[in-house]
């Protein structure tokens, strides 16, 4: 397969997965998209934040192309988790611009630069790795980002899937759903001995 070819089959995967992660804000309220649903705080808009940081230094600094924005909040002076929450001040609009912005950004080093151009990760052992693994790397954290979102999403409202037009479900009503989930329930209570 030529370099071309396997560098859209890359994007194709990371572009599915930045897309799958901002469908979980559409037609949230801000209390939602920046409430922390876990005892972590994982929340939806701090998870775009935090992957615009992860692209930006990954997709741009590590290339020696850093993304021309202040404040990707993973570095230097940043205060600890600053990219998985969003301040007040920080808006919905402002976050997923610069999210896209990045985008534009990761995306031009994925189409200027061969495959096996060597990048320094700025972090820990400084390890120089190839554009294909350091993509790799990319698309899978953005991919489990996403399914953190899906589920934090059905913590909101109850709205799952992976797409908008086609969200990968099977189609089944809320009753459906309901017996569902307490037979995986009763099956995990007979397992534990809870008969």
């Amino acid at each position: 397969m030529i370099e071309s070819a396997v560098k859209a089959d890359l994007r194709l995967y990371l572009q599915d997965a930045r897309d799958a992660l901002l469908l979980k804000l559409e037609g949230l309220a801000e209390y939602d998209i920046r409430r922390p649903l876990t005892p972590t705080g994982t929340n939806l808009l701090g998870l775009v934040k935090h992957v615009t940081s992860a692209e930006a230094v990954y997709l741009g600094d590590s290339f020696g192309r850093p993304f021309a924005a202040p404040g990707l909040w993973v570095a230097g002076a940043a205060e600890a988790n600053a990219d998985f929450w969003a301040r007040p001040d920080e808006s919905r609009e402002e976050l997923v611009g610069r999210y896209r912005a990045v985008w534009a950004h990761a995306d031009a080093t994925i189409a200027e630069l061969p495959l096996d151009a060597l990048g320094t990760v700025p972090w820990g052992a400084r390890l120089q790795l190839p554009l294909h693994r350091i993509l790799i790397h990319v698309i899978v954290e953005t991919q489990r980002h996403a399914g953190q979102a899906d589920i934090v999403r059905e913590l909101v409202d109850g709205t799952v899937g992976l797409r908008a037009v086609d969200d990968n479900m099977p189609e089944r009503d809320g009753t459906w759903w309901r017996d569902y989930r307490d037979r995986v329930e009763q099956a995990a209570r007979e397992a534990a001995g809870e008969g």
